[in-house]
């Protein structure tokens, strides 16, 4: 049996996006962070600079991408498409308001994502990644909200559909690690404070 050694797992989901203000799915497509989402990434910056990690893992897109870049850690960030973002499908730029329209009560946790991933493919990409953060040590990902959701359910034993239980703002760090042998979130949606944003608390 392999020897758990990951500390802690620090979730940062990136910055602003013109989508993510405006609610809109944003899964594959290659949305830039807003002049907003790159001051949070600067201020996410801060709250990790003490910080020492094993290792870093991004998403490949940009919006990950620029939030890690921006994040200045003392090692080099690997890129893993383990930790894109769930793919929408025909939802993909639409909203949940919209959607609603023609299928009262829809949501992506509850209903089929035609042309996209399941809800399982997800997490059996999240349980990916956590099998290897438990082997690496203290680990930080930059990533998206519904997958990280989707990782911190996984993380505790839950099935991915817990994910809708966890809300996750843009430009937040969390943090997943043990209480003796339980898996345990220890901090969840914290974020950075500009002026001018209003503040996810």
């Amino acid at each position: 049996m392999s020897t758990i050694v990951a500390s802690e797992v620090v979730l940062v989901r990136h910055g602003q996006t013109e989508w993510s203000r405006d609610g809109l799915h944003t899964g594959r497509t290659d949305i830039p962070l807003t002049d907003i989402g790159r001051r949070q990434a600067d201020q996410l910056a801060s709250m990790l600079h003490d910080r020492v990690f094993a290792l870093a893992i991004s998403s490949p897109l940009e919006r990950a991408r620029a939030t890690a870049e921006r994040a200045c850690l003392d090692i080099a960030v690997e890129i893993s498409d383990d930790l894109l973002e769930w793919d929408y499908g025909i939802y993909e730029g639409v909203t949940t308001d919209a959607v609603r329209r023609d299928i009262p009560d829809w949501s992506v946790w509850t209903h089929p994502i035609i042309d996209g991933e399941t809800l399982d493919e997800v997490g059996h990409r999240a349980d990916s990644v956590i099998e290897r953060v438990l082997r690496a040590g203290s680990t930080v990902l930059f990533a998206h909200g519904h997958f990280l959701r989707i990782l911190a359910a996984r993380w505790l034993g839950q099935s991915p559909e817990t994910g809708r239980l966890l809300a996750l703002d843009t430009a937040t760090i969390s943090a997943l690690g043990f209480e003796r042998e339980n898996r345990v979130i220890r901090r969840w949606n914290e974020g950075c404070h500009l002026r001018g944003i209003e503040s996810p608390w």
